[in-house]
């Protein structure tokens, strides 16, 4: 589709004029006159319009033959003559540029209201009508589009007016995308004048329609005046490039098409001998598209390892449209059979739709000669849809107004889901420098991201997106929560860049409760909340600004920490007595012999357990199964039977070594060692190793008050948020080497889990289970 210049034509006659053979006035009395225009009017079916809306009515009977054309008509005429006298830097009358911007928007196929309001969007701006006297003329429909799209004075604003005349445009077009679309016809119309402006005026507007309005047209889903703007741009920033690609394109258009069209012609064919209707054209790229699969080519070195020419099949795509949506699998079917298709060229938007309306399926085979082609297969209602974007919608349905959905459009068109979260942000960054910068930045990707959370939710998300970015789109609160994420099944850090298509689940931390003791007194517990370190990961500005303000609201402050029981629960021995206590194990055979239990497992009742003999005729007891143990009896100890004695009690009370796998967040120490404290357990010792991406490894060394109590405490352990595996530990098996010292100390790093291991679910999140599953019962 290609949008005409639409210039006015005036001292034309219309073709109510033209109607039947004139006779002299003086034949015709007053009655006949009447008459006869009367008679004219209701033969014509619509009433007179002036010469220079005939072109522009032509265009717009054809999207909407039941057009209001008088009230067209009144809006040029009170545009006409509010603008009269006024020039353009180009010299012409300045009504010239309201009826282009017109012209343009009925090309697209807007509806009367907005072309309504395309005429009248300089009036209040440029002239002594005011916004009152429009909505009194026209509705406040019509004054809320052109209000919309009026700019704000310098004087009042200075050097921001831009920046606020842009927020401003911004919040009208949440409300109605309309204003938007008439502010890009303004620019498109603009732009194509842009050669009359001053040099660096040219450049100014140029950067400014290539930062912000041409990603806003992409994501209204409007190509055709997309494509125009940035030819145009292409031209004013950079000429002498934008000559060499408009000097070949013209080349290729001067020799016959060899390659593109016949291949057409040979899919019709075949389409039309399997039975499916389609229309297959060739669509020529325009310049910028061009150009960008040249520097591709020239990116890429050719069999000769030298970088590649322009190829014939470089300067157009297939376009192939179809009835219904079952068609276009149709034709991929014979487009894969009769040819080779590329790995990895295919792309289905038809039931994935992109962010901005657009639909087809995309899809590159090699012909005979090793040529590849890309073709483009969509119905006709997608092709109107992937031209003009949320135009071809209409007009968004009056609040409260039952509205019938319709399953291609996928969207609301009077506020697309991108710019809901545009405006969420823009309200926090008040400063215009600020709000500038963030919008260029939030528009600067060039396209947008599908991800799919893991209980169903779709995510739409600007490319180069990370974890943090899909944790605070799903909710403020679930990000501020966020512990890690799963993508694919698989626990990954908060700082991975997620792709199209990724399967996702966003892990939280409970929702705490109660309150804590700090170094400030107590305060209510509330979740540990995004670490300053988040803001590196963050892409998108509504997580930045959220992060933030968290950062910003919550100081930094250190926890205060209790290592000993809580109130009510039992202390755990504060030394340790000389006074002789049995033994914790009878060895058979050997009464009264010295016993120490082994540090790398940690035997406490009811573990199984086996002796064996080292130095000093002691016994090392271990827990059945240890790596260390079975490396002594490897090396010729002998395992001796023990037992645990009912009553005896190791010197140095019981205990036992535990090991907690956990997603890593803030101020996970200092809840682990509340827990554990709270179960009324003193830490001897504790190691925290360096975390590994997104988990991190505890380790604790604890001594109970009794044996019973090491279920509840493990149990406890796992309910921390963030921790998903709770296990004790023992020696690492190294393949039978010689047990250090052979005594039973084993110190070695931290081994696999054994028994007493318990898995489980700690956290909430946005998916099925967490990391580990259920194990079982403990023991």
């Amino acid at each position: 589709m290609t949008i005409e210049a639409g210039q006015p034509l005036t001292g034309q006659p219309t073709s109510a004029r033209q109607a039947g053979t004139r006779r002299p006035l003086g034949e015709l009395g007053r009655a006949a006159l009447g008459r006869a225009g009367r008679a004219a009017l209701l033969a014509t079916g619509r009433p007179l319009v002036p010469d220079a809306l005939e072109p522009l009515v032509r265009v717009h009977r054809e999207h909407h033959p039941q057009a209001d054309l008088g009230l067209l008509a009144r809006a040029y005429r009170l545009a006409e003559a509010s603008h009269r006298g006024q020039k353009r830097k180009s010299g012409e009358p300045y009504i010239t540029h309201p009826l282009a911007v017109t012209m343009i928007l009925a090309q697209l196929g807007a509806g009367t209201t907005t072309l309504v309001a395309s005429l009248l969007h300089d009036t209040v701006e440029d002239t002594e009508l005011t916004l009152d006297q429009v909505g009194a003329g026209f509705g406040p429909e019509v004054a809320y589009l052109v209000d919309g799209v009026t700019k704000l004075e310098k004087v009042d604003f200075g050097a921001a007016a831009e920046a606020e005349t842009f927020r401003k445009m911004l919040v009208a077009t949440g409300d109605d995308v309309r204003v938007m679309v008439i502010k890009l016809a303004d620019r498109l119309h603009n732009m194509r004048t842009i050669r009359h402006m001053k040099p660096a005026s040219q450049v100014r507007i140029a950067k400014v329609t290539r930062d912000v309005l041409i990603p806003l047209a992409e994501r209204l889903g409007i190509q055709v005046l997309k494509a125009e703007l940035e030819d145009i741009v292409f031209a004013t920033l950079h000429p002498e490039e934008y000559a060499r690609t408009r000097a070949l394109m013209t080349g290729h258009e001067g020799e016959p098409d060899a390659l593109l069209a016949p291949f057409a012609r040979l899919l019709a064919r075949q389409l039309a001998e399997t039975g499916v209707s389609a229309d297959v054209t060739v669509r020529p790229r325009h310049c910028v598209s061009l150009h960008r699969v040249l520097l591709k080519r020239a990116a890429a070195p050719g069999p000769d390892g030298r970088p590649q020419g322009p190829q014939p099949a470089d300067f157009g795509r297939l376009l192939v449209v179809v009835e219904e949506n079952a068609d276009c699998y149709a034709v991929l079917g014979e487009l894969h059979t009769c040819w080779t298709p590329l790995p990895g060229e295919f792309k289905d938007f038809v039931a994935a739709p992109k962010f901005n309306l657009y639909q087809s399926l995309h899809t590159a085979v090699a012909l005979s000669g090793g040529t590849v082609v890309e073709v483009l297969v969509r119905t006709r209602r997608m092709h109107e849809v992937a031209e003009t974007g949320v135009v071809a919608l209409g007009d968004p349905e009056p609040v409260g107004a039952v509205q019938d959905a319709d399953e291609l459009d996928r969207t609301d068109p009077a506020r697309p889901g991108w710019l809901s979260r545009l405006l969420e942000w823009q309200q926090e960054t008040p400063d215009p420098d600020a709000f500038w910068s963030a919008l260029t930045a939030d528009l600067a990707g060039d396209r947008e991201i599908t991800v799919v959370t893991e209980s169903g939710e779709t995510l739409q998300l600007r490319a180069g997106a990370t974890c943090v970015d899909a944790a605070y789109l799903l909710g403020e609160e679930t990000g501020h929560r966020c512990i890690g994420a799963r993508v694919n099944g698989r626990l990954t850090a908060l700082s991975t860049v997620l792709q199209d298509g990724d399967l996702l689940a966003v892990l939280t931390e409970t929702v705490p409760t109660g309150t804590v003791l700090t170094e400030d007194g107590p305060r209510p517990a509330e979740p540990s909340g995004p670490a300053p370190e988040w803001l590196a990961h963050a892409r998108t500005q509504a997580a930045r600004l959220a992060i933030e303000r968290w950062l910003a609201d919550h100081p930094a402050r250190l926890p205060a920490v209790r290592t000993g029981p809580s109130s009510g629960q039992p202390a755990p021995p504060a030394h340790r007595t000389t006074e002789r206590r049995p033994a914790p194990v009878a060895v058979a055979g050997r009464p009264g012999a010295p016993v120490r239990l082994a540090r790398c497992c940690t035997p406490v009742p009811p573990d199984e357990v086996v002796g064996y003999p080292i130095r000093g005729g002691a016994v090392a007891v271990h827990r059945t199964g240890c790596p260390a143990g079975q490396r002594m009896r490897a090396a010729g100890r002998a395992e001796l039977e023990v037992h645990w004695q009912p009553e005896g009690t190791p010197a140095a009370g019981h205990r036992v070594t535990l090991r907690a796998e956990a997603l890593n967040r803030p101020r996970l120490l200092a809840d682990l060692t509340a827990a554990i404290s709270a179960e009324g357990v003193g830490i001897v010792s504790a190691e925290v190793e360096p975390p590994q991406e997104l988990r991190v490894r505890h380790t604790y060394t604890v001594e109970l008050p009794e044996p019973a109590a090491l279920p509840a405490l493990m149990r406890a352990i796992l309910k921390v948020s963030g921790v998903y595996d709770v296990s004790r530990p023992q020696a690492p098996d190294t393949g039978g080497a010689r047990h250090p010292e052979g005594n039973g100390d084993d110190r070695s790093g931290p081994g696999v889990g054994a028994s007493w291991g318990i898995h489980g679910r700690s956290t909430a999140f946005t998916g099925h289970r967490s990391p580990g599953g259920t194990r079982g019962p403990e023991g």
